[in-house]
């Protein structure tokens, strides 16, 4: 296992980088609260990418980095979601207003998979949201996105979080946040899921939020709460890899959860040592054997070198042409 001692940071001054992406060119990228997207630059420089409003009211959750360079921004607001595009400029547009006629709730998660497809989710139609961190509600579900156009591609799941199409392209996986499972759907060649499956249970303290495949088959799983990323194997076997648990306050939220009382702010009280509640895990470098950890609660971005490499995502050969403006625009600024 690795010891946290080992674990080297990247970025400053992020805000909420729930998600992070990695680039073929060194640029890693980060959800971030102020509306936006922060750009961590190879030589560590930090620049903010984000819609100018006088009052913000994006709350990136999920990014997927597209072909031309553009952003889309799952936003997961108090009451409202959708998806929306940003560009290098800072202008944003709607993608996603509507899922069969229905404006999307909160929404938690966008990926855009090799073949183009684009994957959202959402994690519950509850209000406020907390009311599904209980194992027995389950109205998350799974948008796909295509030439056919927007619709539910799976629904009645146990708080929907992030999903990824497996490397063969047969099967897409989907954390399961408050069922503490990860599942698996079949994948047919027309975007339709079906026949669900349980590929692995977690146990107490461990709610699974991101995930993401490396080149051996096995999914590297994080865990808010424990602060755990575990390995999963194709045959559902866990080993963890890596936590920084605060036992102490895990013990209240396994309480809470199991007496259906669970809050927000309760996921937002752990404190561990170094990692602040840890919710996805992208491999880069030229070898894609470094691993960057996305997180809810901080400033930078913890990274490690994996003993195996991971997987070449959709968006890792993206240079957007926007990066060199950026840095002067944020240099003059500063």
């Amino acid at each position: 296992m690795l010891s946290i001692d080992q674990l080297e940071f990247t970025g400053r001054e992020l805000s909420r980088p729930e998600c992070v992406l990695a680039t073929r060119s060194g640029h890693l990228y980060t959800a971030d609260a102020r509306g936006g997207v922060a750009v961590i630059y190879p030589d560590g420089r930090t620049c903010l990418l984000a819609h100018r409003t006088e009052s913000p009211w994006l709350i990136p959750n999920g990014i997927a980095l597209m072909p031309d360079g553009t952003f889309l921004l799952a936003h997961l607001g108090n009451t409202s979601g959708g998806v929306f595009q940003l560009d290098g400029h800072g202008a944003l547009k709607p993608f996603l207003e509507e899922v069969d006629g229905i404006p999307p709730p909160p929404t938690n998660f966008v990926g855009r998979d090799h073949k183009g497809n684009i994957w959202i989710t959402v994690s519950t139609r509850q209000h406020p949201r907390h009311q599904a961190a209980r194992a027995d509600v389950a109205d998350g579900f799974i948008v796909r996105i295509d030439e056919q156009g927007a619709r539910i591609a799976a629904e009645g799941l146990g708080y929907t979080n992030e999903c990824v199409v497996d490397p063969a392209g047969k099967h897409l996986f989907v954390n399961e946040t408050f069922a503490r499972r990860t599942s698996r759907f079949k994948l047919a060649e027309n975007g339709t899921l079906s026949g669900r499956e349980t590929v692995t249970e977690f146990g107490p303290g461990d709610f699974p939020d991101g995930l993401t495949f490396d080149s051996a088959g096995d999914l590297w799983v994080t865990c808010v709460v424990s602060n755990r990323l575990i390995r999963v194997t194709p045959d559902g076997s866990q080993h963890v890899f890596l936590e920084d648990c605060d036992h102490e306050r895990m013990t209240v939220v396994e309480q809470r959860y199991q007496a259906g009382s669970l809050q927000g702010d309760d996921l937002n009280r752990v404190q561990p040592k170094v990692l602040r509640n840890i919710s996805s895990l992208t491999f880069g470098g030229p070898d894609l054997r470094t691993a960057w950890l996305g997180c809810l609660g901080g400033a930078s971005l913890a990274n490690f070198r994996s003993p195996v490499a991971g997987l070449v995502p959709a968006h890792f050969d993206v240079v957007p042409a926007w990066l060199d403006r950026l840095a002067s625009a944020s240099s003059s600024r500063s």
